[in-house]
């Protein structure tokens, strides 16, 4: 039985193979085992605890780099395997009596040994010094009226639904409902491995083009909202914040959110008075565990404003840079007169807007990582 559509599978696998040989190189695959080692000598020595701090970090660091080596050992076997069972389909039709069975199974395992290499691959595209982190997230609507603030509410969906696809967890901090329909804004946090490095190529501003739910003769409206992200830190202590510099205000939520809500003023709101930056949250239980989430936000807020500071000196350095900032959008999502989402950064495109919107993003975000990293 001859592979479907002419394919060489067997010559698919030894390129297959060669990307994860050439993996194994820029991954540092090696170095990478005698990493690992040092940190499980250092997570057995006995007064590892005395210093709660540094036995979280070795911990922490142990198990990503164990997971990654398990990850790359588990995919070369896949690669080996995919051979024995290319020659065992080759066998067969050389004996005169193919096995439909086994050549299915093969174009299967072929076709997902690329999805996995494609994935490691993509490993070597988080460079960034926060890219591993948890992601806070902020959507805010943008011009468009109540279209745009039903907008908002949809982008929240889709992140959180991507966010459901790779296993990530979602925490909403705080909506704030819009005059008539939808949301002004809202902050939440993904957690997972990588999400910041992902999320931050969604960073901008997202262009949405239908006929109006709101309009009474169902115009087409464009509405605009943004997307903002920032690293998570775990450690508030990471960055210096001076109480003398907060105004904290409590009020009532105004979601749901536990048997307080709406009953007592739980939610709080910070605001770092140098900067003007302004912290909401109130889906927590308590007042004290709502201030304890603002305060790690506001953190990763500065160490952001921070980074983006000594960036914009250097740009400053080496000369004009375009910005991606509020007002340039990064993407267009037409649901009328076509349907079309469109990258306008990278080109990438499709019609398949429902999708899209329902979290299929790993598209547009891996080729946002590829044209930042110049791969």
């Amino acid at each position: 039985m001859a592979p479907p559509e002419g394919r060489d599978l067997a010559a698919e696998i030894e390129e297959l193979g060669a990307r994860v040989d050439e993996a194994k190189e820029y991954l540092g695959i090696e170095p990478m085992r005698a990493l690992r080692d040092e940190l499980e000598r250092e997570a057995a020595a006995p007064d590892l605890w005395d210093d709660a701090e540094r036995a979280r970090s070795v911990t922490t660091r142990l198990g990503r780099v164990a997971d990654d080596l398990a990850r790359f050992d588990a995919l070369s076997a896949a690669v080996d395997d995919a051979r024995v069972l290319a020659e065992l389909v080759a066998e067969a039709e050389r004996s005169g009596a193919p096995d439909e069975g086994l050549a299915k199974e093969l174009v299967t395992t072929v076709d997902g040994l690329a999805t996995r290499v494609g994935q490691l691959e993509l490993e070597s595209l988080f460079s960034g010094e926060y890219d591993d982190r948890d992601a806070v997230c902020e959507v805010h609507a943008g011009a468009g009226g109540t279209d745009a603030q039903d907008w908002t509410e949809m982008l929240l969906r889709m992140y959180q639904r991507w966010a459901e696809r790779r296993g990530f967890g979602v925490e909403l901090d705080e909506a704030t409902p819009g005059q008539e329909a939808g949301l002004l804004s809202a902050t939440f946090i993904v957690r997972g491995r990588h999400a910041y490095g992902l999320l931050a190529t969604e960073r901008g501003v997202h262009r949405l083009v239908r006929m109006s739910p709101f309009d009474s003769q169902h115009r087409r409206q464009t509405s605009f909202a943004s997307l903002d992200v920032v690293p998570f830190l775990d450690d508030v202590s990471e960055v210096e914040i001076d109480e003398k510099d907060l105004r904290v205000d409590t009020y009532r939520s105004s979601g749901a959110g536990g048997q307080h809500v709406n009953k007592t003023d739980s939610a709080v709101r910070l605001t770092h008075l140098p900067t003007g930056i302004v912290v909401a949250v109130q889906n927590e239980r308590s007042q004290h565990q709502n201030k304890a989430k603002a305060l790690q936000i506001l953190a990763a807020k500065l160490a952001e404003r921070a980074r983006a500071q000594r960036q914009a000196e250097l740009d400053s350095l080496g000369g004009e840079r375009t910005e991606m900032a509020w007002g340039n959008q990064i993407r267009s999502y037409v649901l009328a007169p076509y349907q079309l989402v469109k990258d306008l950064r990278t080109g990438v495109e499709t019609g398949n807007v429902e999708a899209v919107l329902d979290g299929d993003l790993d598209v547009f975000m891996e080729a946002e990582l590829r044209r930042l990293r110049g791969a």
